[in-house]
């Protein structure tokens, strides 16, 4: 080890055997060199670190592959040991809620299926079982448009954990781990993509019920996939779960125990890997979530390694639930998937073509061709909206990161007076000073992956 001093002559350190001057240097020239090695390193390092008056802050991100997003962290270092983190937001800071008071209660979805870019149906979820609370017609949402909804949250459930996952292990030097998480990935946007029209960002959920039905050949595609999703998650399960190498790296990492979680307001993976059974789908069912058959997973250790179990066993329980969902839609086939009253029914009679997600072309004849009246209630509707009683309500569900919630105001017009979501990312991000002071540098981005954040849903 060589370091060069600047003090005309003297070095920081008293001179002794292992110091030597520089080859054709005078003592009065700087440039003295300290050679050490062996014992002489902790006499060293500790000489170094009496003489040091301030620590080093630096800054992880905002553009960072292992922020999850432009998430910054300012990270104060003594040596290789994180002293303090703090968190800074706001870099992507898009105005949706704001957005959202401008236009109509079912434009608003295209802009909330947009915050957390992994977990869109859940936005669109939460966003309009509040505005169906607001209209008093959650009793009357047909029983397939609900069984779809769980039907498409599960499967973006699991979307999310493979990308949590996936990512976590790429952060770790596991390219295998990503590149598998994301070809499983795919398997689930084929059917996404074939009954919404789209990836990501669907907009497929609707007030009142769905934006169209199950397309045909749907249950070909699961035929032909879930034996290889099932494959791939038990083939990633072999990969990572007892791997030495990652349980060094997150064993008793990023640790925060229960106590930690309920003071401040962890949901999710975080919580139950800390050990208390808290789903929204348990505790506060929506969408008929108390008729399937799951359970509620947990682990014990409230660090990295517990949360990334708990995940895979999440995703075990939502193909459970996904199985029960295909069931009970061959057997409601030909039922309706939106409320029957058609001043709120829009849009109605979607279907997915090759141009993507569009009206059929059997009702834009009827209304355009047959129906003056129904073509006037068609433009009335999509241009203005539908009004929604004054008042406000907060129906939250579990999503992949914890509880998410929509609080939706109305003043009696077309367009929301309020829109306010609770994204648990934005929550749990508060558990990251907890989690990484106290560890290393190459901790923090184990701790800050167990969380899981996406920037989208905490800066919206």
């Amino acid at each position: 080890m060589t370091a060069n001093t600047s003090t005309g002559g003297a070095t920081a350190f008293d001179a002794g055997e292992n110091v030597r001057a520089t080859p054709g240097m005078s003592d009065s020239e700087e440039g003295y060199v300290i050679n050490s090695g062996g014992a002489d390193w902790d006499e060293v390092s500790a000489e170094a670190i009496a003489h040091s008056d301030e620590r080093i802050v630096v800054n992880m991100g905002p553009q960072h592959p292992s922020t999850h997003g432009v998430l910054r962290l300012i990270l104060e270092l003594d040596g290789e040991y994180v002293t303090e983190c703090r968190v800074g937001i706001g870099y992507l800071h898009t105005g949706i809620e704001k957005n959202m008071e401008f236009r109509t209660w079912t434009q608003g979805v295209t802009f909330c299926t947009r915050m957390d870019y992994l977990t869109p149906m859940f936005q669109e979820t939460t966003y309009c079982l509040g505005i169906e609370r607001l209209l008093g017609i959650e009793d009357d949402i047909p029983e397939r448009a609900q069984i779809i909804r769980v039907l498409m949250m599960e499967l973006t459930r699991i979307s999310s954990h493979l990308i949590c996952i996936g990512t976590g292990g790429m952060e770790l030097g596991a390219t295998t781990v990503m590149t598998c998480g994301f070809r499983e990935r795919e398997r689930l946007f084929r059917l996404i993509e074939a009954v919404t029209g789209l990836r990501m960002n669907n907009a497929y959920i609707r007030p009142g019920g769905v934006a169209n039905d199950m397309p045909v050949g749907w249950k070909d595609i699961v035929d032909e996939q879930w034996p290889l999703l099932r494959q791939g998650i038990k083939e990633l399960e072999a990969l990572i779960l007892e791997n030495p190498i990652l349980k060094g790296r997150m064993v008793n990492v990023g640790y925060l125990d229960l106590a930690g979680c309920m003071a401040l307001g962890i949901t999710g993976p975080m919580l139950r890997a800390a050990g208390l059974p808290y789903d929204l789908r348990k505790t506060n069912p929506y969408c008929g979530y108390e008729t399937y058959d799951f359970e509620v997973q947990t682990w014990d250790s409230a660090d990295c390694y517990g949360r990334l179990r708990v995940r895979f066993n999440e995703m075990w329980e939502s193909l459970k639930i996904i199985d029960q969902c295909i069931e009970r839609l061959e057997r409601t086939e030909g039922q309706p998937i939106m409320v029957a009253d058609k001043k709120i029914a829009w849009p109605a009679q979607l279907v997915v073509g090759a141009d993507g997600q569009g009206n059929s072309l059997e009702h834009i004849k009827e209304i355009m061709g047959t129906s003056m009246e129904s073509l006037i209630h068609h433009f009335k509707l999509v241009t203005e909206g539908f009004r929604v009683p004054p008042g406000q309500a907060y129906v939250p569900v579990e999503s992949p990161k914890g509880e998410l919630g929509a609080h939706v105001v109305s003043d009696g017009g077309t367009r929301p007076y309020r829109a306010h979501f609770r994204d648990p990312a934005f929550n749990n991000l508060q558990s990251a000073a907890a989690i990484v002071e106290g560890g290393t540098v190459a901790d923090t981005v184990v701790a800050v992956a167990s969380i899981d954040p996406v920037l989208g849903g905490v800066d919206r």
